[in-house]
């Protein structure tokens, strides 16, 4: 209906303007004289030039965008620059060029100002250039350009949006900070460590009996050979450093910082050598088991980069979900915005199993605690959770908390 409309509006100022010539040309030879005829010559250059225009096709028209990089972190600046090229070099008296994006930067102050005024004359190739200031956390689309040229009088108008998309992905800002594990214990973790976490079972201390589940890498042969019973080498209580943190993806006016506060935990721990998983609830549920190295970093910057703060239901509710919390051996880190009596009161009970879990309230930078709040940490405080209130631009100083508290 749109380019139904569209099209019957070309027609009709098309008719508009051979009229006007037509009905200039008839007062000149019926008035005659030299102001008539002057009037009507001085018309017909304009008249010729949107007539020219109105035949003139901008579907020729090709537009190429080009930028440095595909990957950012929110904040950075993004530059662009668009060309415009054409096979016809058609006159164009002015041209309007404007960048048209999808909805997560469609209210973005900058690409609302990726728009200018361009004056091609004859040029076969013409652009611009635009920055994006600050961008924002996720992945964007770019999807074209929007052309708009005419004649000086506004007789005739062509509009195109030229289809160019590309998409960029932005990555939540982070801030270096240095990991240091909470205090806990186990005996079937998998990392361990005072300074760089290690994966070393050579620190045996004894032999015990076989049981379900060791090694078999374990066995001590010589021990098995004198008793005639298979004997596995007994290790040293280790320290564990893997992590499984859950991130609260309720509705929040924070939640930006909540996001940037995990993606610099998750690049904290995997430089330590630790292992991290992570589990979020926003649209859909998302868990990813813990591991380490580069490429788990990657995967779970990528899911927070676009993730959103959707979720159905208060943290609380979500811990109630995730029974398997109390079977895990890894420190747990909670991450939130929204400190409330039930998120205290489920946190106790996964402390209660494995003796490591952590809350990290998430503060503007300079935002003070509620009254409500300082009660809620005495009492987290008083069942052993590790409550820290973390402020934005001093994530480095949360961890030094947790080993105060």
């Amino acid at each position: 209906m749109k380019k139904l409309f569209q099209k019957f509006k070309e027609v009709w100022k098309l008719i508009v303007l051979l009229l006007l010539i037509l009905i200039t040309f008839s007062y000149a030879m019926f008035q005659g004289g030299f102001v008539s005829w002057f009037l009507f010559y001085s018309f017909l250059p304009f008249a010729l030039y949107a007539l020219g225009l109105a035949f003139y096709s901008i579907k020729d028209i090709e537009a190429e965008r080009m930028y440095t990089k595909q990957e950012y972190n929110a904040g950075e600046k993004f530059k662009a620059s668009v060309l415009l090229d054409r096979k016809v070099s058609f006159p164009l008296f002015y041209a309007i060029a404007e960048e048209e994006a999808g909805d997560t930067l469609s209210g973005n102050r900058d690409i609302e100002k990726a728009k200018t005024m361009l004056f091609p004359g004859f040029n076969r190739a013409f652009g611009f250039d635009y920055t994006i200031e600050n961008l924002p956390r996720g992945e964007h689309t770019l999807l074209g350009i929007k052309f708009k040229t005419g004649d000086p009088l506004g007789l005739i108008e062509k509009e195109k949006t030229l289809p160019v998309e590309n998409k960029i992905l932005v990555y939540p800002a982070y801030q270096d900070m240095i990991y240091r594990p909470v205090a806990h214990h186990f005996d079937q973790g998998m990392t361990a460590s005072k300074e760089r976490v290690q994966r070393d079972t050579s620190m045996a201390i004894g032999v015990r009996e076989y049981q379900p589940g060791d090694r078999f890498s374990w066995i001590n042969w010589k021990a098995t050979a004198r008793r005639n019973d298979i004997m596995t080498k007994e290790f040293e209580q280790r320290q564990s450093h893997d992590v499984t943190i859950l991130m609260d993806c309720a509705p929040e006016q924070r939640f930006e910082i909540v996001v940037s506060f995990t993606a610099s935990v998750i690049r904290a721990i995997l430089r330590k050598g630790a292992q991290v998983g992570l589990l979020t609830l926003s649209a859909e549920r998302k868990a990813f088991p813990a591991r380490g190295g580069e490429a788990q970093q990657q995967q779970l910057l990528y899911h927070l980069a676009k993730i959103r703060d959707e979720s159905p239901v208060p943290f609380n509710r979500v811990l109630e979900t995730e029974s398997f919390l109390a079977q895990q051996n890894n420190s747990i880190m909670m991450i939130t915005a929204q400190l409330t009596k039930e998120l205290i009161e489920k946190a106790s009970f996964y402390n209660q199993r494995n003796g490591s879990v952590s809350i990290f309230l998430i503060k503007n930078s300079q935002e003070s605690p509620t009254n409500m709040e300082k009660n809620l940490r005495a009492s987290a405080n008083a069942r052993g959770i590790h409550l820290v209130m973390v402020h934005d631009g001093h994530f480095s100083e949360a961890f030094s908390e947790v080993n105060r508290g």
